[in-house]
């Protein structure tokens, strides 16, 4: 796993705090992995694995979950009275009003819930609607330069970069060990899965075609102003 220690750091500083701590952004930018991470941190320090609660919506084994009523049982069966529980649940908007199990969780003093949500279900002023009460809200880039550049064997920073710009900065790329086809396949899945699914559905786009050529305008113009004008005459 490549390291992310200014995510893990911050959620570290918010432990055990009666806040909710949401991780949010584009699909495929490592918030699972983060949550992986930071369970192996909460270990560290002493946590039992028996307090920690990991519950990934994306997984079939939970697919009985997606109601708020069996998630919110499911959970607090699986409580351990007198210790902190680490309540981590990925993806969470998968759950029909998910905000009724959060919110009946946090109040619980011995709850420190944690979860994940994809920005192609949940707008970022959505939350402040969704959920009652307290949250810190975290938003999750994909990988950082100098995160990219530690998982690679190269210390030239000049070929590094050029990886970076060609390779992207989604963790997966790192997979295809610089294989020009599987990492185009793979970019262009996430592009089709972001663009043309999330954007299209949730702004109710109607000319995906118009879209799809300002969306080739500004990527072929990255650095250069633009203005309205110059898109309308798409």
């Amino acid at each position: 796993m490549i390291k992310r220690p200014r995510y893990i750091d911050k959620l570290l500083g918010f432990k055990d705090k009666q806040l909710r701590k949401i991780l949010t952004d584009i699909r495929r930018c490592g918030k699972s992995t983060l949550f992986e991470m930071y369970q192996g941190e909460l270990l560290k320090k002493g946590v039992l694995k028996q307090q920690i609660q990991n519950i990934n919506l994306e997984d079939p084994l939970y697919r009985e979950l997606i109601n708020w009523e069996k998630l919110y049982d499911y959970i607090d069966a699986r409580l351990i009275n007198g210790k902190m529980n680490y309540i981590f649940i990925d993806e969470i908007q998968n759950v029909s009003d998910f905000q009724k199990a959060a919110d009946g969780l946090f109040i619980k003093k011995n709850v420190d819930l944690y979860l994940t949500g994809s920005n192609s279900n949940i707008q970022s002023g959505q939350w402040a609607t969704l959920l009652s009460g307290r949250y810190v809200q975290i938003h999750v880039s994909p990988l950082s330069f100098k995160e990219y550049s530690s998982a690679l064997s190269s210390v030239n920073k000049l070929e590094n970069f050029n990886h970076y710009l060609q390779e992207s900065s989604f963790p997966y790329s790192l997979n295809f060990n610089g294989d020009k086809k599987q990492t185009r396949d793979y970019l262009g899945g996430i592009y089709s899965t972001v663009v043309l699914k999330d954007v299209v559905e949730n702004r109710k786009i109607r000319d995906v075609t118009r879209l799809e050529s300002v969306l080739r305008f500004m990527a072929d113009n990255i650095g250069n102003l633009l203005s309205i004008k110059k898109l309308v005459i798409l």
